[in-house]
């Protein structure tokens, strides 16, 4: 079944953590706690723990582009140079060391870097559709709270919202 979406919009943190709260320990049909997600100007550390945790994958990015840059960097120089067995070396080995760490390294953070800028890109969805709801005073000084659950549950939701004294009520959704 398609979900619907409602965003709460609150002037006060402590409303705003209240309906998290209740949102939490509420056993509504079609409602999951993991499809809320917090919008605010500043970062409330309170409202994002009671959220619980969520994963963020950017660094395993960083580190697979890490791995691959060094491994692949290091792969190119050393068989650019080791093309050249049949020239005269005069006692130089074939594929030096110290000088291959140094473009090593610079592959390495070429590759991390660049991986780290697709998987933000994947972890943000980009590009891609804004949400459904966007209202711009929760980027002035409004806390929303964006909830996605069935129709059936979203008048329950919303009528948590209006308990908790919501500003304002935006994609009210009718069953």
């Amino acid at each position: 079944m398609a979900k619907a979406h409602t965003l709460g919009l609150f002037d006060n943190f402590d409303e705003a953590a209240q309906v998290i709260e209740t949102l939490k320990s509420s056993s509504i049909d079609g409602f999951s706690i993991d499809d809320v997600v917090l919008k605010s100007p500043i970062e409330h550390q309170e409202l994002a723990e009671s959220l619980g945790h969520r994963p963020v994958y950017v660094q395993l990015y960083t580190l697979i582009g890490a791995v691959l840059g060094a491994g692949l960097g290091f792969l190119f120089i050393a068989s650019s140079q080791a093309s050249f067995l049949l020239q005269y070396r005069g006692g130089k080995p074939v594929i030096p060391l110290p000088p291959n760490f140094v473009l090593t390294y610079e592959f390495f953070i070429l590759c991390g870097v660049l991986m780290t800028v697709v998987g933000c890109f994947i972890a943000w969805k980009l590009p891609g559709n804004r949400s459904p709801l966007y209202n711009a005073s929760v980027s002035e000084d409004k806390i929303g709270i964006l909830v996605k659950a069935e129709p059936a549950a979203i008048q329950e939701v919303n009528a948590i919202f209006h308990r908790f004294h919501a500003a304002e009520v935006i994609g009210e959704q009718a069953a």
